[in-house]
């Protein structure tokens, strides 16, 4: 942990770690878009659902009805405004002892994986990834998978196989 001094009391106090260098693919950004949309469109299955059983009572349509806007307000943040702040948030750093994750809109969360600590790493494509050139490293260890979204794909590439390396070399170390 980084000190500083605090000149008022002369205690060591201590700084926040800097925050992670890497950014990950700006793609990320349409390729969330989408998956978000098309996900969150789902939502849209239960106003007509609820507009079905209502079709008979005028007096029940304000359900559907309400529901419809709710899931389209959804549907819309979800498809255009949450990629965007999750792309600025979204940040990683890969030392030669640990990986460092910062991400998330609501609550941050910033994560340290010691590279002793690693058990497998690999890549991961889905369809829409793929169209956009897109991969993530997943991050396996004994308690958890950790990701690293939305890198371009000589990147992700690049990634996998540097904190392949540095799990060996730490095997090889102990």
């Amino acid at each position: 942990m980084i000190q500083e001094t605090d000149s008022t009391d002369s205690q060591p106090r201590e700084t926040p770690r800097p925050d992670p260098r890497n950014q990950i693919d700006p793609r990320a950004v349409t390729a969330w878009r989408i998956t978000g949309a098309l996900g969150s469109l789902t939502w849209m299955i239960i106003p007509v659902f609820l507009g079905v059983l209502a079709w008979e009572d005028t007096l029940k349509w304000w359900i559907p009805i309400s529901t419809a806007v709710v899931a389209l307000v959804y549907v819309t943040a979800m498809g255009t405004i949450v990629p965007q702040i999750r792309w600025k948030r979204w940040r990683y750093q890969i030392d030669n002892h640990e990986i460092y994750l910062k991400f998330g809109i609501i609550v941050v969360r910033r994560v340290l994986i010691p590279v002793a600590r690693i058990q497998n790493v690999d890549t991961r494509q889905g369809p829409v990834y793929r169209y956009f050139g897109l991969s993530s490293v997943t991050i396996t260890t004994a308690a958890t998978t950790h990701e690293i979204p939305a890198l371009d794909d000589a990147t992700a590439d690049e990634v996998r196989d540097t904190i392949s390396r540095l799990a060996r070399e730490y095997d090889l170390d102990v």
